[in-house]
């Protein structure tokens, strides 16, 4: 049974106010109004009103009911806790809402009153859903709070590092090297008594060494050049010398005749003109010769004869001398080309052929004037020797030969108006890529060669008294 609503009760301004905590509370005024009469349901309302009174008991006072609530509590709650219960559990209202006239009863010392019951425990309302059956401790929460539920304080200062591996710090300082032995210096070796040491002796490696400033000039090893920077024959030319070499080979040392030997001994020899030849070429006075070769003359050569050594003459071996010196000069008299003379001189053994310059083939050696290279049985561009000829000047070449210790000795000069400019020996300066001296060591007889190429113009000299360069061993008016 319902005795009226929320609204009829608290609505408008006649809600009495709250008592203060530990005072009893007002109790409420209401206007009179017309008694009406008894009916049937009001008889037994004192009846049924009793066996609400005894269900409605409120709970015994609890001992924190007297403990003024804290200045955050809030008053409102008190509305919203009876909004909360009104709809759950039914309220006794004393008799002086139903009788206004009955005196006040006071409310039984076992009970609470009325509106005490709604009001709220001190302290902020426990927390809801934490499992934490204990009201929080009165005043403000302590410092560093984590939420509820948390029941300790964390300890005093920073948190330690999250996440770190090692809880402890490194030492000052720099870090230590790991497994560095390199840094950690070897123990010194203990010092050795002055007794002990053994005594230093300096290497006089001068007195072993001597000075080398005073030999001669290395050979100059691969030098030699695979064509010339001047003019070069073809190698169809170059092969079908090699074929005659083959089809002719050299001669064994020959007697000279009376004739002969008398031309040699008087420095007279004869010039041989070659079938290629294409030119004039004549005897001059004694000992000389004097040619001019066409312009487009081809590669001939110009050999002597008799030969000026013959080994049964003039070898180291056989003569009473144990050294014998050839020589002969040849001066440039006119060009086509005075920037590029073809004229070569030198010397070879017989036959030769005479289609081709002296120094491409076996058994031959020259110096070349467009190029100034020196050729020993080579038919590519020779080496580097001395400088290209010029109109006007003479030059000489030469060969010494000498038996030392069973063996003979070759060497080559050459001279330039008068002078000496090169000399080298036939073995000492060939390296691997040479072809073989055979025909020049002094086993063969050796004639004097002069090869020509194109027009140039030039005289042969044997006669010693007109030389420019007197060799060793030579003088004038000397035989042989």
């Amino acid at each position: 049974m319902c005795f009226g609503s929320k609204k009829n009760l608290y609505d408008g301004d006649d809600l009495p106010p709250r008592p203060a905590p530990g005072q009893a509370p007002q109790q409420p005024t209401y206007a009179p109004e017309p008694k009406a009469s008894a009916s049937s349901s009001h008889q037994a309302q004192p009846q049924q009103h009793q066996h609400q009174q005894q269900y409605n008991q409120p709970p015994p006072p609890s001992p924190l009911s007297a403990a003024q609530p804290p200045a955050s509590w809030n008053s409102n709650n008190l509305y919203s806790q009876t909004q909360a219960t009104s709809h759950t559990m039914p309220v006794e209202l004393p008799d002086s809402v139903h009788n206004p006239n009955a005196p006040a009863e006071p409310p039984p010392s076992h009970t609470r009153p009325a509106v005490e019951s709604y009001a709220p425990p001190p302290g902020p309302p426990p927390s809801h859903g934490t499992g934490n059956d204990y009201a929080p401790p009165l005043g403000p929460p302590p410092p560093h709070s984590h939420g509820a539920g948390d029941d300790f304080a964390p300890p005093p200062g920073p948190p330690p590092s999250h996440g770190a591996s090692n809880d402890y710090a490194p030492p000052p300082g720099p870090p230590l090297p790991r497994n560095d032995y390199a840094s950690i210096p070897p123990p010194s070796a203990p010092p050795i008594p002055a007794a002990s040491k053994p005594q230093e002796t300096k290497h006089d490696w001068e007195s072993v060494v001597p000075d080398t400033s005073l030999f001669p000039p290395p050979p100059a090893f691969f030098a030699a050049y695979d064509s010339s920077h001047a003019t070069n024959a073809t190698e169809a030319e170059a092969e079908a010398g090699e074929a005659w070499c083959r089809q002719h080979p050299l001669s064994p040392p020959i007697d000279l005749d009376h004739h002969s030997l008398e031309a040699q001994n008087n420095h007279n020899p004869r010039l041989m003109v070659p079938d290629v030849f294409k030119g004039t070429l004549q005897f001059k006075e004694h000992g000389i010769w004097a040619g001019q070769t066409d312009r487009n003359a081809t590669d001939s050569c110009i050999i002597g004869f008799p030969p000026l050594y013959t080994v049964k003459t003039h070898s180291p071996f056989t003569s009473p001398t144990p050294e014998k010196t050839i020589y002969y000069e040849v001066a440039i008299t006119s060009a086509a080309n005075p920037h590029e003379i073809c004229l070569s001189l030198g010397f070879t053994a017989l036959p030769y052929p005479s289609f081709r310059q002296p120094g491409w083939h076996r058994g031959s050696l020259a110096v070349h004037g467009d190029d100034g290279h020196k050729f020993i049985n080579d038919r590519w561009g020779g080496k580097d020797f001395t400088g290209p000829f010029r109109v006007g000047e003479r030059y000489g070449i030469g060969m010494t030969f000498t038996a030392v210790a069973g063996r003979m000795e070759t060497e080559i000069f050459f001279t330039r108006n008068g002078l000496q400019a090169g000399r080298w020996n036939l073995h000492e300066e060939g390296d691997s890529t040479d072809l073989p001296m055979t025909g020049l060591e002094g086993y063969h007889d050796l004639s004097c060669a002069v090869g020509t190429y194109g027009g140039v113009g030039f005289e042969v000299i044997f006669r010693p008294e007109t030389w420019l360069f007197l060799p060793k061993g030579y003088y004038p008016g000397k035989r042989g």
